[in-house]
């Protein structure tokens, strides 16, 4: 990654970090984050076919793969603007996505995928 900047200023070590969640079935997970959340699918390897993708909702990218040896869960903390969490709210409610309310610190509203993975965003 040449030329990063951030802020507009010119960063010659910034990290760009983006969690990976083992799923069991890549087409149901992509199924569930574009069909069900709302994230866009930003590349799948192998023209489509293959078991790793990217998906992104705003500045969240989250890399799916497919690894029947691995059967980790993950947790991905989302922070929100106010007018976000609104707009995750008329998702939620307009999509029927199961969610639940949980405590982490401070409340939180927790959506499990499929594979047990988990994004929590704080309310706070």
């Amino acid at each position: 990654m040449t030329g990063a900047t951030i802020n507009g200023e010119p960063s010659a070590l910034r990290w760009y970090a983006r969690p990976v969640f083992f799923v069991a079935d890549i087409q149901v997970a992509i199924g569930f984050y574009v069909g069900r959340l709302g994230f866009t699918k930003k590349w799948h390897e192998a023209e489509g076919k293959g078991t790793v993708c990217q998906v992104d909702h705003g500045e969240c990218e989250i890399i799916l793969c497919q690894d029947a040896a691995r059967r980790d869960k993950s947790r991905l903390f989302i922070e929100l603007t106010k007018e976000g969490l609104e707009q995750l709210d008329r998702e939620i409610a307009e999509r029927s996505i199961s969610t639940d309310k949980t405590w982490w610190g401070y409340d939180v509203t927790r959506i499990v995928d499929p594979d047990g993975n988990e994004l929590f965003f704080p309310r706070e």
